[in-house]
């Protein structure tokens, strides 16, 4: 069960600054074949990869759908963390507890950090995808939406299968052409593909040490700092100037301190940190350390990257969070409403989509303050009726 969207690590390599797309489909195959061409790859190879290549409709509409997102932290969490999960977890972080011993030697990363990604993305290796690979890369490069994400990650999957870890035919994962157990698109792959179990070959999708080796080494990769926490549960005071708090805004933890803000267990790291209130100043609260952006270069999605931040805090023995008593949120449609009377005034929210995106959190802590409401971003009906 697979709630990914992001797609930002294919952001991080070069690209066509436009791409091709659209049109009839077998021509843009053709395309893509004379590119690969031009790439070095010989003709054998490029038919080979090619033949039987289809447009798959349901990748289509599994980009367009993707409505959990819209779901609050409380219950997106709740959604994806179960005991079972946790269970399991640790389970398997005392089966490959000496892979996570040369990870985090080697890379600096928690096991508890790759743990929940092993679980959100493929609930530990059990669902990986069905969507054939190939096809899906090609069908999201065709379709003009994000044709530059998509094309360059087409050549790094004949890479890949000029090496003999990719059968185009048989190759299946996620709809946005991820593979494996923690989910990886090919040029990542390429770039961060370890092989953990020493057989000569990066399989991800059937070697567990290769998929958190390999995971482990692109987060290194992306910014990971070792030994640093990355998000830490706290409590705050009942009053504070609610505008300092957001992703994004870190700020000296000696100021929190003096602000109130206090760890509920444990002590705070000597280290900035931005205040994360995701469901407003009366729900559950955190302090997310640099590590913590990381998070977003391997998804996009706020609730996603929290969630996955907190159950690897979890992981690793923190306590249930404190769900607090927040005010009421919206519904989708009345987030969309909120969106665009947001956009209305001036401010960018992005797609009007109902889900509450850093750019629509923004938006409404800029709008509570103007209205001399406490600016914590939590949009409530109260605030859209004042709107």
């Amino acid at each position: 069960m697979r709630f990914v969207s992001g797609l930002v690590a294919a952001c991080l390599f070069a690209a066509p600054a436009l791409a091709q797309c659209g049109g009839d489909f077998n021509a843009f195959v053709r395309g893509l074949k004379a590119e690969a061409a031009q790439q070095g790859f010989d003709a054998a190879t490029v038919d080979a990869f090619f033949n039987g290549v289809q447009q798959d409709p349901k990748v289509l509409k599994a980009d367009r759908a993707q409505g959990v997102f819209q779901k609050p932290f409380i219950e997106f969490s709740r959604r994806l963390i179960s005991q079972d999960r946790i269970r399991r977890g640790q389970a398997m972080a005392q089966k490959y507890d000496a892979v996570f011993d040369r990870i985090e030697a080697e890379y600096g990363v928690s096991r508890g950090v790759l743990l929940a990604f092993w679980a959100f993305e493929t609930d530990y290796g059990a669902f990986q995808g069905d969507f054939n690979t190939r096809n899906a890369l090609v069908t999201l490069a065709h379709d003009c939406r994000r044709p530059e994400l998509f094309r360059p990650q087409i050549f790094a999957a004949i890479e890949l299968f000029r090496n003999g870890d990719f059968d185009p035919n048989r190759t299946t994962g996620a709809w946005a052409g991820e593979i494996g157990m923690v989910q990886m698109l090919p040029r990542d792959i390429l770039e961060n593909g370890v092989d953990g179990d020493g057989d000569g070959h990066v399989r991800l999708k059937t070697s567990a040490p290769d998929a958190l080796m390999s995971g482990g080494k692109m987060l290194s990769h992306l910014g990971w700092q070792p030994g640093q926490p990355w998000l830490q549960e706290v409590t705050v005071p009942a009053q504070m100037d609610w505008s300092l708090s957001g992703p994004g805004k870190p700020r000296p933890i000696s100021d929190w301190q003096a602000m109130g803000v206090q760890a509920r267990s444990g002590s705070l790291a000597n280290l900035p940190a931005s205040l994360i209130l995701p469901q407003g100043r009366k729900g559950p609260a955190f302090l997310a350390y640099p590590n913590f952006d990381v998070y977003f270069e391997w998804n996009q999605s706020f609730v996603y990257v929290l969630t996955a931040a907190y159950f690897g805090t979890r992981l690793e023995g923190a306590q249930v969070y404190a769900a607090g008593n927040p005010d009421p949120g919206l519904t989708g449609a009345q987030m969309k409403q909120l969106q665009a009377k947001l956009q209305a005034r001036g401010h960018d929210v992005g797609k009007i989509d109902g889900i509450l995106g850093a750019g629509t959190r923004a938006a409404v802590q800029a709008e509570q303050a103007r209205l001399g409401l406490p600016a914590d971003a939590w949009p409530t009906v109260d605030l859209l009726n004042r709107l």
